[in-house]
Formats: C-alpha cells, structure tokens, sequence
C-alpha cells in the first residue's frame, strides 16, 4: 500500500504526507504548493535553490526554519522527494484562521487515501487509478457544478426539488450541498474527496438557508428509485436532520430511505448536531433514526492521524432512538473539515473568516462526517459491486477502529478505515440480518417494505429485546460486542408509551423541516 503520514516511500529520501504523495503520482502536471525542509545542515536558501533546479518556483526561504515555500509540478515534486538534502515536502495549506485547528489528516486516518490509486501489493508503487466507483447522489442545497477543479464534468443529473425555493434554478445558494459532495467525491488536488471519479447526482432540496420539507426530499427519493439504474446511483447520501421526534414505524421518510436501501443503495444520514458534550440525547428523528441505513457520527481528530486518540466532538448526538434502537451505527472525521464552497453562498457570507483559500472552506459537523463514509461505501462498491448495502454496513462495521476516549456509544462502534473494509476478501455479515424476517413483498410499488405491524407486535411479546437481536450472529467475532447496541433501560412497556405519546396524527410529522447545522464551531 502507499504510505500516509508518518511513513516514507522506499524509493524516496524525503518524508512525503501519503495523500499529497498519491496526488502528485496521479498529476504530474498539477501545481502543488508545498514546504520543502531540508536534513540536518541545509539552509532554507539551500532548499530554495534545489527546489530551483527541478523547476520550481519558489515564493519564500525561511531562516527560523531550515526550508523553502515552493510551486512545484507533481512530477518535479517526485524528483525533489529523492534529493538525499531534503528531509520533508508538505504541503502550504494556507490555513491562517484564529482557532482553526487542523483537520486535514482525515484522508489518513480514515485511510481513504489508500483507496484513490491500484496499487502493486509488493513494492507499493502506484500501477494505475482506482477501479471506477459508482455514482453518489447528494441530496441537499444543491451542488455547484462550475467549479471544475473539484466536480470537472462529473455532475451528470441536477434536479431542483425544493418548494421553498421553487424555480429550473440550479446551483447551490447555501454551499452545504457542494461542501458534502466535495467530500464525498471531489476531484481537487489539494482538497480531494474520498471518491473523486464516482458520478455525482445533484438533488436539490434545500433554500439558501438550509431548510427542506418532507415532502420534498421524499421526492427526491423517488427520483433516485427511478433513475437508479439510468445514473448507475449506488449510494444516497441526507446529510440531514428532522425537527420532529418520530418513529421509524411511520415516519414516511423513513419509509422513504428503506425503499431505497431494500432497492440496492446505501443510505447515508448525519446523526445531527444536536449533541450535549455530557451525555447522550434523543435520536428520534428521520432519516437517521431508521435502523437499516448508516447513520453517522463525528468525531475530533485532535490534529493527528492516528484514530486512537479520537473522541467524539461535543456537538455530535448520539442516544437511543424511541424504538429502542442506538444511533449512531459509526463515525468520521467531522471537524475542521476543509471543502469546496461557492463564492456568494450564504455560508461563504456568513463565517469569510473561514475561507482558506478562494474557493474553500472550513467546516464542522456531522453534515461531513456523513459523506466520508458515502464515499467510502463507493469505494467499497467500486472493488465489490456484488455487494449490496447490508453487506457494505457490515463491512464498515466489521473493520471499524475501536475509539478508546470515546465515551459510550458516542460513536456507534467507531471510526470507519474504508481500506480494511474494501481489503475484505469475504462476504461480510450483516448487521440487519434478522430484521428480514419482518420484510416482505410489497404489491403496490412491486419493491420490498418492512412490516412494521408483524415486528411491533413480536418486540411487545419479548420484553427482554435489544436492538442487539437483531446483528448476525457472526458478529460475536468482531473487536467491539453486540452489547453496543442494547439498551439496558428498554422494555417492551416504556417503548410502546414512548412511541404512542408521539403520535398524534400523521400529519405532525409529514411536512417535518429538515436542516443540519453547519456553524458547529
């Protein structure tokens, strides 16, 4: 595999971080704006001049430290990374902002920078790009596809759902949407995403500020039904959370996103922002209250890439949802994110102090955490397209790197590393296997549903459930237990008044308003 930070390649003399090693072997002919150190006895002049004599441009050589502030191309990058004089080549980041705390190692610690190029299992060398990942559909504010550096002409469908802010208008007035599809699938050198040649489908149901309704992101799930296998849609990424407290029982988006999942396509929701920092909260609210798809948490790197001194960021929610079922299912990288942003956008205006550099910003919040892991589950598609999205899950699940500081389960069973699950070289189990027993044929649409009538009715016979009962037993094989998921304090009594003292009609939760806090930090 190829290195990520804190390793050298063999053939190198200078330390490369893994993820701007891997961009320039992918862009020989891109620009990179990097830092060049020399070893021990090597002024920063030294380093300018090197730098020089493989073609680079150099801005900047420092005295307090020994190196250079350069432009140079990927494949002049390379050459400079064999020079015995040069002790490290990073990259200029440009990120100034007053409490910014670095969060660009996600790519590393979540190892989805392993996953961007084939490569040769012996030597570590890069033998060719990626196999191609499917396409991810963002269900969000939009996505700003003239910004080429990121999306090229990957974009390939954009549809305005929104009824708050109706109109053939395309684009992205908020920049949420861009910023979650950067994520996912960006393509920038310098900010790549986790699936940077998956297709991306634009499906707008958000205003400028953020608010979407029901109705109109059950629509866009409609859309996705029907033009799956046109698009060759294998992911759907809601980065997104209601307003109201629901079951997943009758929560028609919900309903929605099963549809989805039952169809093919993994399902990926942010577990919200609405976090204490001291404990856990309610998670009853659509999508990410639904038990089949992927709800994810976020986590604090604390500026390393090493997963193990992660914890939970203080804002991302996690508790039982009212139907007994623990949320969220894993975590990622969620803070201090940098991605693409559109100038103008109310996010640009909103926070300016943010932008690193024109066209970026940073971000935090579960919003982001969400896409790492639709990116990845394409990726994990990409190497396993027979796999379908319980399969994926569980693959996530099973490879999860276990977050000692994380208190709880305040981040399912914690932080996904996309190339140990890709690597898998069986079927992996899955984590809804024994809710199947309540899915059945459904003769209105001709696709599958869940009875929630016939498991309502077996979860109130068996006072001693757990959301537990429903893992695969094969599970008992993997690094964190089963009892992540169960609840000590359920019984079948509390869950059923818990459930029945939010049902009103079911118009009190048929026009939710969606949104996702953006502004975390």
């Amino acid at each position: 595999m190829l290195p990520t930070a804190g390793m050298a390649h063999d053939e190198l003399n200078a330390f490369v971080p893994g993820s701007l090693l891997q961009a320039a072997q992918a862009n020989p002919n891109g620009s990179f704006d990097v830092i060049v150190v020399g070893t021990k006895g090597n002024s920063g002049g030294e380093m300018a001049k090197r730098a020089a004599n493989e073609n680079a441009k150099v801005k900047k050589a420092f005295r307090s430290v020994n190196g250079a502030a350069v432009t140079v191309s990927g494949k002049d990058l390379l050459k400079l990374a064999r020079d015995s004089h040069v002790g490290s080549i990073t990259t200029d980041t440009k990120l100034r902002q007053t409490g910014y705390e670095n969060g660009e190692m996600w790519r590393q610690s979540t190892h989805v920078d392993q996953l961007w190029n084939t490569t040769d299992p012996l030597t570590g060398l890069v033998t060719g790009p990626g196999p191609q990942a499917p396409a991810i559909a963002i269900v969000d504010s939009g996505i700003d596809s003239s910004k080429v550096a990121d999306f090229g002409n990957r974009v390939v469908a954009s549809v305005n759902f929104s009824t708050l802010s109706s109109g053939s208008s395309h684009g992205d007035p908020e920049g949420h949407g861009t910023m979650v599809a950067a994520i996912a699938a960006g393509g920038s050198s310098i900010y790549p995403g986790v699936s940077p040649n998956s297709p991306i489908v634009d499906l707008r149901t958000a205003d400028a500020a953020g608010q979407s309704v029901t109705s109109d992101v059950i629509a866009a799930a409609d859309w996705i039904l029907a033009n799956k296998d046109k698009y060759n849609i294998r992911v759907a990424n809601f980065s997104m959370a209601g307003s109201e407290r629901s079951s997943f029982r009758y929560d028609p988006l919900d309903k929605a996103v099963e549809r989805l999942w039952f169809s093919g396509i993994v399902v990926v929701a942010a577990a919200g922002n609405h976090g204490s920092g001291t404990g856990s909260v309610d998670m009853s609210v659509a999508p990410g209250n639904d038990p089949f798809i992927i709800t994810v948490g976020a986590v604090d790197q604390k500026q390393t890439a090493d997963p193990l001194d992660d914890t939970a960021a203080p804002w991302s929610a996690y508790g039982f949802t009212a139907d007994g079922f623990s949320k969220p299912d894993v975590a990622a990288p969620g803070r201090y994110l940098v991605s693409a942003v559109p100038t103008g956008s109310t996010i640009a205006t909103t926070v300016p102090g943010r932008i690193v550099a024109p066209g970026y910003i940073w971000m935090s919040g579960t919003s982001f955490a969400a896409p790492v892991v639709a990116g990845a589950a394409a990726q994990l598609l990409a190497r396993h397209p027979d796999w379908g999205p319980d399969e994926v899950k569980g693959a996530l699940m099973l490879t999860s790197a276990y977050l000692p500081g994380a208190g709880g389960q305040s981040t399912g069973v914690g932080e996904i590393d996309a190339a140990s699950a890709a690597s898998l070289d069986f079927t992996p189990p899955s984590p809804n296997e024994n809710f199947y027993a309540f899915v059945e044929p459904d003769p209105a649409t001709g696709g599958r549903t869940f009875n929630e009538a016939s498991w309502s009715s077996y979860v109130q016979s068996n006072a001693n459930w757990t959301s537990a009962n429903w893992a695969s037993a094969s599970w008992s094989s993997a690094s964190w237990s089963s009892a992540n998921w169960a609840s000590a304090s359920w019984s079948s009594a509390n869950w059923t008044s818990n459930v029945n003292s939010m049902m009103g009609s079911a118009a009190s939760w048929s026009e939710s308003t969606f949104s996702e806090s953006t502004f975390s930090e």
